[in-house]
């Protein structure tokens, strides 16, 4: 990165991070499929088989978009960026890249533990980063266009923490039982519905 990119306009940026989120939702159906040449029994099992992989895609995709929104979020209004915000996006987006890969563990290994607890790692670096990211900017209104409402900053960050202990509790309950984690990550639904309710009840204040 040349010192024109190092304080520039995220342009730049949110294009590289556009096209690496839609990249990674793209390869995700990857692993989805039936092999030719089956006879109907063997078609009929092919296709029970897929069912995991369909779990697996439709839950990936779904945190891969959230995590795309939080991003387009966090950027909402931001004029400048600097080395350090160049360099928090690109482990991100390097992070988000790897998703396919905990992703197919999920739906080929979607029993064992590791596989829960890999996939529950991914999110919650991700998202740790993504925090970071929201708290360096927080601290340097310069940056931005104008102030961000602090009420959306603190929203935000309730979000991405949550988010972030829901995916450790499931770390936790991965050995105990990897399906009740897989089923913790439900908390996340009610979690973003109560925020974004609260997020609707402060607009209108």
């Amino acid at each position: 990165m040349g010192e024109h990119d190092a304080a520039g306009d995220p342009g730049r940026l949110l294009a590289l991070s556009d096209g690496v989120f839609a990249i990674a939702v793209t390869l995700l159906v990857l692993d989805v499929g039936v092999r030719d040449g089956l006879d109907p029994a063997g078609f009929r099992r092919a296709l029970r088989q897929t069912v995991p992989e369909l779990l697996a895609y439709a839950l990936s995709f779904t945190v891969i978009a959230a995590m795309w929104r939080d991003h387009r979020r966090i950027f909402a209004g931001v004029r400048r960026v600097d080395e350090v915000v160049i360099r928090l996006t690109v482990v991100g987006l390097g992070l988000v890249a790897l998703m396919p890969f905990p992703t197919t563990l999920l739906a080929d290994y979607g029993g064992r533990p590791q596989a829960v607890l890999i996939y529950s790692g991914a999110v919650v670096a991700v998202d740790a980063v993504h925090l970071w990211l929201l708290r360096y900017l927080a601290s340097r209104p310069g940056m931005l266009a104008a102030p961000r409402p602090k009420a959306e900053t603190r929203l935000l960050t309730a979000d991405l923490t949550l988010t972030i202990a829901v995916f450790v509790l499931s770390m936790g309950l991965a050995y105990v039982s990897p399906t009740a984690a897989k089923w913790c990550w439900l908390l996340l639904v009610a979690v973003r519905l109560g925020l974004r309710w609260a997020r609707g009840g402060r607009s209108a204040a």
